[in-house]
C-alpha cells in the first residue's frame, strides 16, 4: 500500500493536511488497530513493533502526525484507537482545553530536553538582549523556563513547576528577549536565535546533534515520560493492551531506541 495524504481537522477549526506522509503498515480491522504518533526517529521502534505484532497475528496501522494538536482531536473523533505522543502535563492541559474525556493507560519514553547553540559554547557568551526560543505551548513552555533557570539565566515565582508561564519571570539580568514557538520547529530556530529549548526527536530530525546541549534536564521526573493514551471506553481494550505489550517487551525495540537515542532517554515501563 502506498502512502498517503489525510486530512483533519485541526483544533480550533482549521483544516490542516496531516503530516509530510501516513505510515501504513497494516489495514487495521476487526483484528487491528490504529495508533496515532507525531513525526520523531521514536518511528522506527514503532515500526519494530507493528511487524512483531503483525508476526502475532495483530494488524497494527500507524497514523503519523506532524503536529501536536491533530493527535487528540483525531482520537476524539474515533480516527485512530491510541496515540503515543504526551506526557502527563500535556495530556491534563489538553483535556481541560479541549474537554476530552482521555486516560493514559502506560508508560513510554522520558527524554532529556536541552539548551542548545549554534553561535554560543557557554552560556556567558549569550549577549545583553539575546534571543531564546521555548516551546510555545503552555506545559513544554514552562519546562523551557525551568531549564532557563537552572542555568541561572532567569528566575521565576517558586513553586509553579512546569505551570510557569513568561508572565512569570521575576528577574531577567541579560533582558532576554524570549520567543515561543511550535516545539516541534524549536530544533530549526537555531541559526536565527541564540539560544533555544530542544528535544532530540526534532533535533535528529533537524540533522543536529542532540547530544551537544549546553544543559540538559534529567530523566528522573517521570511526569514527563511519554504516555499511550486512550478514550475512556477503552481503557481495557485487549488489542491495545497487546500491542503496548509487545512494545515494552520487545528487545528489537530496545535496540532500535538506544541506537537513535542513546543515553538521551530512558523506558519509563521498567
Amino acid at each position: 500500500m502506498q502512502p498517503s495524504t489525510i486530512k483533519f481537522s485541526r483544533w480550533g477549526g482549521v483544516l490542516a493536511t496531516l503530516l509530510l506522509a501516513v505510515s501504513t503498515l497494516a489495514v487495521a480491522g476487526p483484528n487491528g488497530i490504529k495508533v496515532g504518533v507525531s513525526s520523531t526517529p521514536q518511528i522506527e521502534s514503532l515500526q519494530i513493533a507493528v511487524k512483531e505484532a503483525k508476526a502475532q497475528g495483530l494488524n497494527v496501522e500507524l497514523v503519523e502526525f506532524s503536529d501536536w494538536n491533530t493527535p487528540n482531536a483525531a482520537l476524539a473523533n474515533g480516527d485512530i484507537d491510541v496515540n503515543y505522543f504526551q506526557h502527563i502535563p500535556f495530556l491534563e492541559n489538553a483535556k481541560k482545553q479541549g474537554g476530552y474525556d482521555f486516560v493514559p493507560i502506560a508508560p513510554g519514553t522520558i527524554m532529556k530536553i536541552g539548551l542548545y547553540s549554534h553561535k554560543w559554547k557557554s552560556f556567558a557568551q549569550i549577549p545583553l538582549g539575546g534571543k531564546v526560543a521555548i516551546a510555545g505551548d503552555p506545559v513544554n513552555g514552562g519546562r523551557g523556563l525551568l531549564l532557563l533557570e537552572k542555568a541561572g539565566l532567569i528566575k521565576l515565582k517558586p513553586g509553579l513547576a512546569y505551570k510557569a508561564t513568561i508572565q512569570d519571570i521575576v528577574a531577567n539580568p541579560r533582558k532576554l528577549q524570549i520567543v515561543q514557538l511550535e516545539a516541534s520547529q524549536l530544533a530549526r530556530s537555531l541559526d536565527d536565535v541564540d539560544l533555544a529549548q530542544g528535544y532530540p526527536s526534532f533535533l535528529k530530525l533537524a540533522g543536529d546533534n542532540p547530544d551537544n546541549a549546553l544543559l540538559f534536564d534529567g530523566l528522573e521526573n517521570r511526569i514527563y515520560a511519554l504516555q499511550w493514551v486512550v478514550r475512556k471506553q477503552d481503557v481495557n481494550n485487549a488489542q491495545i493492551r497487546r500491542f503496548i505489550a509487545i512494545y515494552q517487551q520487545s528487545k528489537q525495540v530496545r535496540a532500535s531506541l538506544d541506537k537513535v537515542f542513546g543515553k538521551l532517554y530512558a523506558p519509563a515501563w521498567l
